[in-house]
């Protein structure tokens, strides 16, 4: 099935009698079960509370990955992100955010899920660096709503998020998911801290995405895009990219817009549709997509050549 741009999904209707308020959901997830009731809570959570906070945290959730060696050298290898990196983004984007409004269980959801097995089923690539991507889709959320959004994360929403993105590792195949939310933390940090370190192709894959990020506003705005970027980033991340320290006054000026955003939007009224990134117009399927169609040309090229009794190469 085609998802197309005004396509929505069914909405938390506001309580009888009157409008939603502020806190209703908030109010609905702490009520909830954290594991039974994860994949509600994520949608609730990213697709009502948080819709912009959550895309703009796991874009950076993602940018962090490529400050580990291994993860940048794939990337750099398949030369996606350097030859189609608005494709790769809004395919990668799309796919998790399927997951995200569905759920991973069934149907568009799971077939989503299914389509990132079967993107990364033509590489090698390490189960600590899938373990580690998977921390960041869970921790970096957190973090950046915690910091911007209009209110912080409660505990349910916490450990549902641990319940929601552990059951989609599991479905990945993805081993030795630390037991508890603060013991994958603990386990993320210390990787970081292992792991960090400059290297060519993390420089190169971390330029493609800036520039990336950059192109998506007027041209003479550009060198202040890249500035933002660089106050956004931490000074592990600007080390293991190679990047410069943002100008002074910079991280504090983008601090404090994002902040006053969320005190903004503390005063305006709940959102009544949901709005996840599967519902934004997007660059690369400006008419829609279908979810079997997304990913690498080339890997869904060479599917297509490919006898159905022959394996994929594992690049």
């Amino acid at each position: 099935m085609t998802r197309h741009p005004s396509s929505t999904t069914p909405r938390a209707e506001p309580p009888a009698g009157g409008s939603a308020r502020r806190f209703d959901r908030l109010r609905e997830i702490e009520g909830l079960d954290p594991e039974r009731d994860c994949q509600r809570i994520v949608h609730l959570s990213f697709g009502y509370e948080f819709c912009w906070d959550s895309t703009k945290a796991l874009e950076f959730a993602l940018y962090r990955t490529y400050c580990v060696p291994g993860i940048s050298r794939l990337l750099e290898r398949t030369g996606e992100f350097l030859r189609h990196a608005q494709r790769r983004f809004d395919d990668t984007a799309l796919l998790i955010a399927e997951v995200c409004e569905w759920g991973y269980e069934s149907g568009r959801g799971r077939e989503a899920l299914e389509r990132i097995n079967w993107a990364h089923g033509h590489y090698r690539i390490a189960n600590h660096e899938f373990l580690y991507v998977l921390s960041t889709l869970l921790y970096e959320p957190i973090r950046w709503i915690d910091r911007y959004g209009w209110r912080p994360t409660c505990r349910n929403e916490r450990l549902g998020y641990y319940h929601f993105w552990r059951g989609v590792g599991i479905l990945m195949g993805i081993r030795d998911i630390p037991p508890s939310y603060e013991a994958f933390e603990a386990w993320a940090r210390a990787y970081e801290d292992e792991a960090f370190r400059y290297h060519e192709a993390n420089r190169r894959v971390g330029a493609a995405t800036r520039d990336l990020f950059a192109s998506w506003y007027p041209a003479p705005l550009a060198p202040l895009v890249r500035q933002a970027v660089y106050a956004l980033l931490d000074d592990a991340m600007l080390e293991a990219f190679g990047f410069p320290r943002p100008l002074p006054g910079m991280r504090g000026l983008v601090d404090g817009t994002l902040r006053l955003r969320g005190r903004i939007l503390r005063r305006l009224p709940p959102r009544r549709e949901p709005c996840f990134f599967t519902h934004r117009p997007n660059r690369t399927h400006p008419q829609g997509y279908a979810i079997g169609a997304l990913g690498p040309e080339r890997l869904i090229a060479a599917d297509r050549a490919r006898p159905a009794d022959v394996p994929a190469r594992r690049d």
